[in-house]
């Protein structure tokens, strides 16, 4: 049985995926969150109403790293919707990337829904908290 289906198995219907649009973003974000300094991520809501099975407060996440091997299981303990010029500075703390300020997360937040091609200054995003479950 490899990891991953032993995650699988261990918390039921887990969502397995990793953080960004790179192997190196995915790597980079999956550190940040088993050292502690990641506990928030974002995502539009546009890509969330199209998820096939999106996520909800109480589950668990298997993130895998930028080959697709898992790193840790997370636990969604809350989640709300905010527009992108809405976001405030302790959630750009709490999603850990860069110097963790404000500014730094709308320029990186900013490319990255461009590449989505998703952007706008007032895009709706799901913001979701987590809690680190277990580093495997």
């Amino acid at each position: 049985m490899t990891l991953l289906n032993h995650l699988q198995t261990k918390y039921p219907n887990a969502l397995a995926w990793g953080f960004g649009d790179s192997a190196a973003m995915a790597d980079e974000l999956a550190n940040h969150v088993v050292e502690g300094r990641k506990t928030a991520s974002c995502g539009s809501l546009s890509a969330y109403l199209n998820e096939a099975s999106p996520p909800t407060v109480g589950s668990y996440h298997i993130i895998l790293n930028g080959r697709e091997e898992p790193v840790c299981v997370i636990r969604l303990i809350a989640m709300r919707i905010v527009k992108f010029n809405k976001v405030e500075a302790e959630f750009a703390y709490k999603e850990g990337e860069g110097d963790r300020s404000l500014a730094y997360w709308q320029q990186e937040h900013k490319a990255f829904f461009t590449r989505e091609g998703s952007f706008s200054e007032t895009m709706e995003l799901v913001a979701e908290e987590f809690e680190l479950v277990e580093v495997v």
